[in-house]
């Protein structure tokens, strides 16, 4: 076992296709971890290592993060690659959650891109160091000094190359290292083959301008640097090393690497960096909240000999079971433990301990500090925190986004039905942003989720992965119905059937609320000189209120009525509550049409944010689906809008909004109020559902 100071945690994060899984795929090949390298979009079908699940083959996109673990030289690297896509984002955030450092991976070409802003953004928040490494330098147009320029004024990094590119695009030859000051050459089919020579004389001014440049940024974070700055003397390879990985630790550097992982040139320097320059679990700050102590933080220490505490980050229901991912920060796990659970009080025995290869399951004894590792049959939630149970220590949670986006959905056999639901389940403990529920009204199964990619994904899989195919369907918005004005009503109920009949005669009206009003229904007994009996009123509201629940336009309930009843007849003997409810009923709908109903919908309070030169566009997407902008506000190079625009027609927005904002854009919705449907959009209503009526009639 490697000491922890060997150990790095790193995850590799980036835009979608800037190259995360292909230079993992290379890291695992000159780690020795697999013997041959495969492509992402391969033409042999295995595809790469990392991307372990059939949809992933196919799609030659990453959904999963995966984990696995390697060494080179004196480090075992624990590695997590994760996918670029911005649907998938939770996976980003509970890999950064337990790392200790990371690789910002950028296209040579494409630069920082806005999943790339995203990610960094996510690397801010968990306050994780990183390497940048500008990949794709073999393509046409590639140029990574213009990418370090926008690593500067888009995310606002202070960072500077500490490898430079020996020819570029398609003469791209190999990387000179400015710490030591030498060329390093790539030979062999894949690159295995490592030549360290001389610079070349026509890139030696370059590349010392850039060492003097490096230098002078490192001044600002050591005296002895800025000493031998000042007074011109050289500063050693170790000085410089030693200056760029305290300011990368401090999370005031950015150190940039460069190279092409797919032609598999600069990689093994990369491997050297994570060395030199990024943090072993000791060095990073990690707090714990001691629930014995009203929550108070506790800085937790990466030593084996300390009270075990571990958080489960991530969970996998395979076919044999819950396999559970955790990263230890203090103390040791050995195969038989029983530890506790501090989030629910529960005590676990650890039956099986193992360190995960992609999906392959690496058997292992114990893991201690600084670790990640996998636990197999423990149940338990995402986020969870275990000890030893002589601290009860809880680890904050990650941050979960809101879902975007709603779907109905449903099993297209009724014979699947088992499987889906149990398809629900599992994915719903999976994924923290994948959320199921039941509307009531429309009976339908409601899937949410961050966008339309995300949702498709998971009724593929449900698909594959459960033999159950799933229909969906636009979810069902949920209108109302209300009148627009006073209508009168007589209604008499009479029934004769032999014996004692019914009979119940009720007058009044109905009549629209105040748009201030609280309730939704309001009853108003207005009867004089015992018209009606006492004891028949509330039957009378009763039968009202049932027949509210149900309008006569498209069938969902009437809102913002008002009753009144102020006339009536009774019969000694055929009177009774059920008639007086039934007659109720009837005159309410008889009195409805022609209290000129209308149909309401939901608006929603919609709050959008894009950058300042796409404000045109992202207002006419607004307009075009009904929108009335009610403000906008302008603050450095992004813009913020504020729309009222009704739930119905917000459907596909997302999508629409990230195609026409080059995936920037970002909006939340709330429910502010009902408003009634334009005309010709109830007319449509009205038909759909007088349509749909007939049919369950044939």
């Amino acid at each position: 076992m490697a000491s922890i100071s060997q150990v790095r945690n790193i995850g590799i994060s980036a835009h979608i296709d800037s190259g995360k899984t292909t230079l993992t795929e290379r890291i695992l090949y000159y780690t020795g971890k697999i013997h041959r390298i495969e492509e992402v979009r391969g033409k042999s079908g295995v595809g790469a290592k990392m991307d372990s699940m059939e949809l992933e083959r196919e799609k030659g996109i990453t959904i999963q993060s995966a984990a696995t673990y390697c060494t080179w030289k004196d480090n075992v690297i624990n590695i997590i690659d994760t996918p670029g896509h911005v649907d998938f984002t939770i996976e980003v955030e509970r890999a950064l959650r337990v790392l200790d450092a990371a690789i910002l991976v950028l296209c040579g070409v494409s630069g920082v891109q806005s999943q790339s802003i995203t990610v960094d953004r996510q690397m801010r928040r968990y306050k994780i160091p990183r390497i940048a490494f500008i990949n794709k330098l073999d393509r046409s147009g590639a140029d990574p000094f213009r990418v370090i320029k926008q690593l500067r004024e888009k995310l606002g990094h202070n960072a500077h190359a500490i490898t430079m590119p020996i020819g570029a695009e398609h003469d791209y030859q190999g990387t000179i290292d400015l710490t030591n000051m030498k060329a390093y050459y790539f030979d062999g089919d894949n690159g295995e083959n490592i030549r360290e020579e001389a610079i070349p004389e026509a890139l030696k001014e370059r590349a010392e301008s850039l060492r003097h440049d490096l230098i002078e940024a490192m001044a600002d974070f050591d005296d002895a640097i800025a000493e031998k700055f000042l007074e011109e003397k050289p500063v050693s390879t170790e000085e410089l090393r030693k200056a760029i990985r305290k300011s990368t630790i401090a999370l005031q550097f950015i150190p940039v690497m460069m190279g092409s992982a797919f032609k598999n040139k600069g990689v093994q320097l990369l491997l050297d960096g994570i060395g030199y320059y990024l943090p072993d679990p000791t060095e990073v700050t990690n707090v714990a909240h001691d629930q014995d102590n009203n929550e108070a933080k506790v800085v937790l220490e990466s030593r084996s000999d300390k009270p075990l505490v571990m958080l489960a980050f991530k969970l996998e229901d395979g076919r044999y079971g819950q396999l559970t991912y955790t990263r230890l920060y203090q103390g040791k796990l050995s195969k038989g433990d029983v530890i506790h659970n501090s989030t629910n009080g529960k005590k676990i025995r650890v039956s099986r301990l193992v360190r995960m290869h992609a999906d392959e399951m690496h058997d292992i004894d114990s893991a201690e500090a600084g670790d990640i590792c996998a636990m197999f049959g423990v149940d338990c939630a995402s986020g969870d925190t275990f000890t030893d149970g002589t601290v009860r220590y809880t680890m904050t949670s990650m941050h979960v986004p809101d879902a975007v986006i709603s779907l109905a959905v449903w099993p297209k056999d009724k014979a699947g039905a088992g499987n889906f639901s149990k398809a629900l389940n599992r994915f719903t403990r999976e994924d923290p942003t994948f959320r199921v529920h039941r509307d009531e009204e429309s009976a339908q199964t409601i899937i949410s989720g961050m966008g339309e990619l995300h949702l498709d994904i998971y009724m593929e899989r449900i698909k594959r992965e459960y033999g159950c195919e799933v229909q969906n369907g636009q979810p069902q918005v949920a209108y109302r119905e209300t009148v627009s004005q006073r209508a009168d009503f007589v209604y008499t109920h009479k029934k004769q059937t032999g014996g004692s009949g019914q009979f119940a005669k009720i007058g009044g009206y109905i009549e629209p609320l105040p748009s201030d009003a609280v309730e939704t229904f309001e009853f108003v007994d207005d009867i004089k000189g015992g018209a009606i009996p006492r004891e028949f009123i509330p039957a009378c509201e009763k039968g009202f209120r049932e027949q509210v629940k149900t309008g006569t336009l498209i069938g969902f309930p009437v809102v913002g009525v008002r009753v009144v009843i102020n006339d009536g007849a009774s019969h000694p003997v055929d009177s009774s509550e059920m008639a007086f409810k039934i007659c109720a009923m009837a005159a309410f709908r008889e009195a409805y049409p022609q209290g000129r109903p209308v149909i309401l919908e939901p608006i929603m309070k919609l709050g959008c944010e894009a950058p300042t030169e796409f404000q045109g566009g992202v207002m006419g997407l607004i307009n075009q689906r009904r929108g009335i902008i009610t403000g906008t506000q302008s603050n450095d190079s992004f813009v913020q809008i504020e729309a009222e625009v009704p739930l119905s027609a917000m459907f596909g927005f997302s999508t629409d909004l990230r195609s026409g904002t080059q995936g920037k854009g970002e909006f939340t919705m709330e429910f502010l109020k009902y408003a009634p449907v334009p005309r010709q959009i109830s007319d449509e209503l009205i038909k759909a559902y007088q349509a749909k009526r007939a049919e369950e009639r044939k």
